[in-house]
């Protein structure tokens, strides 16, 4: 199991739940945050932090937002594990389920 982040992150990119995550695993997309579901240790310190309420523990994902699951597994299709998001730094790219939504408003 791990934990997922959906949609109200997209454009927003708080940031928050990096500082508190105690394993390094919340990657930066260029317009989203993604959790490494091989390296979160479930501890659900970056839920609480979030501002916008866009982290959720996969089984309480809300089914509107069901294909962030995917989107947060898929992203890490090619990188794999890196072992910790401090040493990639911001990636160039999105999950295409986050690259094709319309600017959603926020600011980073």
């Amino acid at each position: 199991m791990t934990y997922v982040i959906a949609l109200p992150c997209v454009d927003v990119k708080d940031r928050a739940c990096i500082d508190e995550c105690p394993v390094d695993c919340i990657y930066e997309g260029e317009r989203s945050l993604y959790i490494q579901p091989d390296e979160c240790v479930d501890c659900a310190a970056c839920e609480p932090v979030c501002p916008v309420e866009a982290i959720y523990y996969e089984d309480d994902l809300p089914e509107a937002w069901a294909e962030y699951y995917t989107a947060n597994v898929e992203f890490f299709s090619e990188i794999g594990s890196p072992g910790g998001a401090a040493k990639t730094g911001t990636l160039g790219f999105d999950h295409p389920i986050i690259a094709a939504l319309p600017p959603q408003g926020g600011s980073e």
